[in-house]
């Protein structure tokens, strides 16, 4: 080989040593460069064993109206086994009893107001004094200075009562003849002769017209002792049927409650609550009365709303004696409205809503940990109900940081 052939040939060498070398050197370059996005990059969500969970902070506020299911689409086996890296903490699954309670605002005074109207024409000559208090067989008020008496019944008067008339007001007349300490009839539908005669020893006491007959307009009939809230007419004016007299409440303190239409469920007759008086104070109560009332709205083109107003009646002699420093006074009434006992519970912060849908809970045993599909009940106070294969009291599960 000539001289100039060896340079060359050694040249050549050179050349491609150093291309080697700046293409080792640019691999080193591209996977440093590589190892630097990746870590400006935002991590994304772990995958534990082939399933991805997100946890479920806000599902306490949608336990009330029923929890929405959450989750990535796709999907893995039930029971997967978590990596090594463990929940950074962990709660007990206990067994208790759960009560979910709701509470509505109540204003504490006397109960519903009930208006009542004339049925009469003429001048009224005689009203009650708000805050009076008229028992059964007393004048509700006068008109031409014949007495309207008040009488203790459920139905309206609607007709004149008079001998061979026969109904349900017909025995509503005649409980209170009795109640008044008439006799020599039967209580019943039919409205006989000695009902008749039992009427006009009534009216012969009250100074009355001694027919035997009860006019329509003279009674009116209320469910028991009432108290006047208010007068919507003066003494000397004239009425006429369907003219507003007066409005009155009952005789007892209570509490009324107005709820929207969906939550009527709460407020079952005869159902427990409990009052929260201004101080603080509670005391226990019971719904008495539920009736479904129309809200028309303000005029203004908002729609009428259906609500149902609650009557809460006070219970015990606590009770009455605890609301005898107010007249009239903005309280809270806690309903209660779901009970479940003995049963498994855990903090509602422990769900996980699972990519195939539905929740479940990480059960950590030892150094691994597993998820559980499981089933909610009742959520209340922080704890929500669970149930589901593997789950039992006093195993532990994973919980947010």
């Amino acid at each position: 080989m000539t001289d100039g052939a060896a340079v060359e040939d050694q040249e050549s060498r050179t050349d491609e040593t150093d291309q080697v070398s700046r293409a080792g050197q640019t691999d080193q370059e591209n996977r440093e460069g590589r190892a630097a996005v990746e870590e400006t990059r935002p991590r994304r969500r772990r995958r534990r064993g082939g399933r991805i969970v997100l946890t479920v902070a806000a599902v306490a506020a949608a336990g009330a109206a029923g929890v929405a299911t959450l989750g990535l689409g796709g999907g893995s086996p039930a029971g997967d086994t978590a990596e090594s890296v463990l929940p950074p903490k962990t709660a007990a699954v206990t067994r208790q009893t759960l009560i979910d309670t709701q509470s509505a605002d109540g204003e504490l005074g006397y109960g519903p107001a009930t208006t009542a109207t004339s049925r009469l024409s003429g001048t009224l000559t005689r009203l009650p004094g708000t805050g009076d208090r008229i028992t059964r067989g007393k004048a509700l008020y006068k008109v031409d200075d014949r007495p309207v008496t008040l009488l203790y019944g459920s139905l309206p008067a609607y007709r004149t009562l008079a001998q061979g008339v026969e109904g349900p007001d017909v025995r509503q007349l005649e409980r209170n003849l009795r109640a008044l300490g008439y006799s020599g009839f039967t209580v019943d539908e039919e409205y006989t002769y000695a009902t008749a005669e039992a009427v006009m020893r009534w009216q012969e006491d009250r100074g009355l017209d001694e027919t035997g007959t009860v006019e329509l307009g003279h009674v009116v009939f209320a469910p028991h002792a009432v108290r006047v809230e208010s007068l919507q007419a003066g003494k000397g004016d004239l009425t006429a049927p369907g003219g507003k007299v007066l409005s009155y409440t009952g005789t007892t303190r209570a509490v009324t409650v107005e709820l929207d239409a969906a939550d009527q469920r709460l407020a079952g007759k005869g159902a427990k609550v409990t009052v929260t008086l201004p101080d603080d104070t509670t005391v226990k109560g019971r719904v008495d009365e539920v009736t479904t009332v129309i809200d028309p709205g303000d005029g203004q083109g908002e729609d009428a709303q259906t609500k149902v107003e609650v009557v809460v009646e006070l219970v015990g002699g606590k009770a009455r004696k605890a609301v005898g420093a107010y007249a009239l006074a903005a309280v809270d009434v806690s309903f209660t409205a779901g009970t479940r006992k003995n049963v498994l519970t855990v903090p509602v912060a422990a769900l996980l809503a699972l990519q195939e849908g539905g929740f479940g809970v990480e059960v950590v045993r030892g150094a691994t940990s597993t998820y559980v599909p499981v089933r909610t009940g009742l959520f209340s106070g922080g704890q929500v109900e669970i149930s589901g294969d593997g789950i039992a009291e006093g195993a532990t599960v994973g919980m947010p940081k």
